[in-house]
């Protein structure tokens, strides 16, 4: 909802929207309303005849991706087929638009027709094609695109296009080689980017090359770079893999001092640590300053934390953050609240046990079948 809100303030700012406006405003309001997934797409394919229309890239992201969470992939390349018909195809920007669309749905084979049929294509089709294949993980294709393209097309690679071979060789696994696109990047001139630098930085420190992962991180601040809240969690996540946990605080206190904001993931990071240092005050209070930064608690907080406050038995701050879910409507998976109405169960607190229960079925955003087993 937010986002459709959004896209409607930045398309229509005028305060005397004209007719062609006020009509084209109540078409991108349908389709945001409409339920009905073909019904959707018919409604789409409508709107696409006017040509305003077909320059909302939000609209276009906003379809497609509801779409591909309904796993609609036959009606999405029906809308985008669609599109070449128009005289906008001739564009390439709105051929990348296309290209990047099928790519964010995994349809590479579809991306790749496209690029194949634009009549104009150059850095940005170029782009877009291989941020396709990353999204499909075709990385082996990723590689091979940017070593064959850019000569055939008589283009060279930007930031954008080395931001994405050095993901899709961190995604696969090949860090050694994202590390030398990465000198390959300096040595033609392209500056490096906090975007760059984060790749590199979370799949170091993901992959336990904490070492490696500080060389990156020097580069960095040679190269003047100023770091993020990103660019800290990922350190920070190195810190507490290795259970360096007092050089965790430390570097939560740096990040503050350098006016970053600690976000969800942060906190996630400190959780982890201290469960596995299985340090209960240490957990809550990190928990507690969640609320206390201005953020909230995702899936993965409550799937740290709920079974590490069952394990060490304080079933009443367990109670409470099952409370917490419900208050803050989040999704979980439903294994998680049994395991707090079993612990109840056996600890006999049948009251607090019925009234989880109870909450389970109840609430107004998600029905969870929550039973008492007894012995």
């Amino acid at each position: 909802m937010a986002s459709l809100t959004r896209l409607l303030r930045r398309t229509f700012s005028t305060t005397a929207p004209t007719k062609e406006q006020s009509s084209l405003r109540s078409l991108i309001d349908d389709l945001y309303k409409e339920r009905n997934p073909k019904r959707l797409v018919e409604k789409f394919k409508k709107g696409c005849e006017n040509r305003r229309f077909r320059s909302q890239t939000g609209v276009y992201e906003e379809t497609v991706r509801r779409l591909a969470a309904l796993q609609r992939f036959r009606w999405i390349e029906e809308i985008l087929e669609e599109q070449k018909e128009y005289d906008n195809f001739s564009k390439e920007g709105f051929g990348a638009r296309l290209i990047r669309l099928y790519g964010k749905s995994g349809m590479y084979d579809q991306a790749s027709k496209v690029f194949d049929e634009m009549p104009n294509k150059g850095l940005l089709a170029f782009n877009a094609l291989i941020a396709a294949g990353v999204n499909a993980k075709m990385y082996d294709k990723v590689n091979a695109l940017f070593k064959e393209l850019p000569k055939k097309l008589s283009i060279e690679p930007d930031l954008i296009s080395y931001n994405t071979v050095i993901k899709a060789f961190c995604d696969m696994g090949s860090l050694d080689s994202a590390v030398s696109m990465l000198d390959e990047m300096e040595k033609k001139g392209v500056n490096p980017d906090v975007i760059t630098f984060n790749t590199l930085l979370d799949s170091f420190f993901k992959d336990g090359r904490a070492v490696d992962g500080e060389k990156i991180w020097s580069r960095m601040v040679q190269k003047n770079v100023e770091p993020d809240t990103r660019s800290y969690n990922a350190k920070l996540m190195g810190l507490v893999t290795e259970k360096k946990m007092e050089e965790a605080v430390r570097l939560v206190e740096e990040m503050r001092s350098r006016g970053l904001k600690p976000d969800v993931f942060t906190f996630n990071h400190m959780i982890t640590g201290y469960v596995n240092e299985g340090n209960l005050e240490e957990v809550k209070e990190w928990y507690s300053q969640i609320g206390k930064n201005g953020c909230a608690p995702e899936k993965l907080t409550y799937t740290i934390l709920v079974p590490f406050l069952c394990e060490k038995g304080d079933l009443k701050s367990a109670v409470e953050v099952c409370k917490e879910i419900f208050g803050w409507k989040r999704t979980v998976g439903v294994a998680l609240l049994q395991r707090v109405v079993d612990e109840l169960v056996k600890a006999s607190k049948i009251e607090d046990a019925k009234e989880l229960v109870k909450l389970g079925k109840t609430n107004n955003f998600r029905r969870y079948e929550l039973n008492m087993h007894t012995e």
